[in-house]
């Protein structure tokens, strides 16, 4: 990023300046590093937590509940452990330009898509397509 291209708190990308611009870059750059430093913090968190092992807990009710709490946050982390694969993907679009871009069909993502998902690599329309095709081959 130039070092011109300041980006303050309040800025939000507008639909009015042109698509993926330095500033939408850098936005969406922070955004995902900030959400990625959160998730690995969390999942620091939950492995200092489940290092301590499993406690000796008499009550076979009070265990189960304890084993299922445990089974939960590694579900949690896994799924956490895929988003952060799925951020360290969207940065590499963001340094290679593709970032913000349909990788159906070429076409851009809308910037409201794409504050609320930062992730997302489909237009609405083609998640949509993707969705309506899942859902048939589910039902058959």
């Amino acid at each position: 990023m130039k070092a011109d291209t300041i980006l303050t708190e309040e800025y939000t990308p507008a639909e009015s300046e042109p698509f993926m611009n330095e500033r939408q870059l850098e936005y969406f750059r922070r955004k995902l590093m900030r959400q990625r430093a959160e998730l690995l913090d969390d999942s620091k968190t939950t492995i200092e937590g489940l290092q301590g092992g499993p406690r000796n807990i008499p009550d076979v009710a009070d265990r189960a509940s304890e084993e299922t709490d445990r089974a939960i946050e590694l579900r949690i982390r896994d799924r956490q452990r895929k988003l952060v694969a799925k951020i360290d993907a969207a940065l590499r679009r963001i340094d290679t330009g593709e970032y913000g871009y349909c990788l159906e069909t070429g076409d851009a993502i809308s910037l409201k898509r794409l504050d609320a998902r930062p992730t997302t690599t489909l237009s609405l329309e083609a998640q949509e397509r993707h969705e309506r095709r899942e859902k048939v081959h589910r039902d058959d």
